[in-house]
C-alpha cells in the first residue's frame, strides 16, 4: 500500500488528512529532537564571609609567688640564722627579751623543712615537750604562720632544726639566736 493510494484517495479530505499525517510523523521522525529542557543551576552558594580574625591575647605568665627575700645559705646550719631572723620579725612581740631564766617552761627541739620558694613542707619533733601539748601546738602554728620563708636558692630546699626555749609567759627565744640563761 502507498501513500497515495486510490483506495482512499488522497484526494478526498479525508485522505488528504491522512496523507498530511502520515507526512507529518515521517518528517517529526526525521526531526531534530527539541533541546532539552534548560537545567536550571543554581548558582554556586557565596563563600563564607571570612571569621573575623580575633587573636587571642597570650596565656598569662604562671603566677610565681616570690619570698620576700632569698637566703644566700649553702648549707642547713647557715640557713637556720636567716630562718631564725625571719621568724623573729614576723613575730617580735612574743620574743622573751634578755637571758632567758634558769627554769623554762618547755624546751623542744623541732626540725622544719622549707622548699625552694620558703614554703613550709613538713615540721617534725626531735624532741618534743610532750608534757605541754598546749606549747607544741603553738609552735608549731607559728611556725607554719611565718611562711613563706627565705628561699634557699643555692639549695633545693632544705631542713633546718633549731631549739625552742618556752617561758611560762608564752615568750620564747631560739637557741640560734638565744641571748643566753641565767
Amino acid at each position: 500500500m502507498t501513500l497515495f493510494s486510490s483506495r482512499h484517495g488522497w484526494r478526498t479530505p479525508r485522505g488528504k488528512a491522512l496523507t498530511w499525517l502520515a507526512i507529518a510523523c515521517i518528517m517529526a521522525g526525521c526531526a531534530t529532537p527539541p533541546p532539552p529542557a534548560p537545567v536550571v543551576v543554581a548558582p554556586p552558594p557565596a563563600p563564607p564571609a571570612p571569621a573575623p580574625v580575633v587573636i587571642a591575647p597570650a596565656p598569662p605568665a604562671p603566677v610565681v609567688v616570690q619570698p620576700s627575700y632569698v637566703s644566700q645559705a649553702a648549707t642547713p646550719k647557715d640557713y637556720r640564722r636567716d630562718a631564725a631572723t625571719h621568724l623573729y620579725g614576723k613575730v617580735a612581740e612574743r620574743i622573751y627579751k634578755g637571758k632567758m631564766p634558769p627554769l623554762l617552761h618547755a624546751v623542744g627541739v623541732l626540725q622544719v623543712d622549707i622548699d625552694r620558694n620558703g614554703a613550709v613542707t613538713d615540721v617534725r619533733w626531735m624532741r618534743a615537750p610532750s608534757h605541754v601539748p598546749a606549747v607544741m601546738a603553738e609552735i608549731e602554728r607559728t611556725v607554719r604562720a611565718a611562711a613563706p620563708y627565705p628561699a634557699p636558692i643555692r639549695m633545693q630546699g632544705v631542713t633546718y632544726t633549731d631549739t625552742w626555749l618556752w617561758h611560762k609567759t608564752g615568750r620564747f627565744q631560739l637557741d640560734t639566736l638565744s641571748e643566753g640563761q641565767l
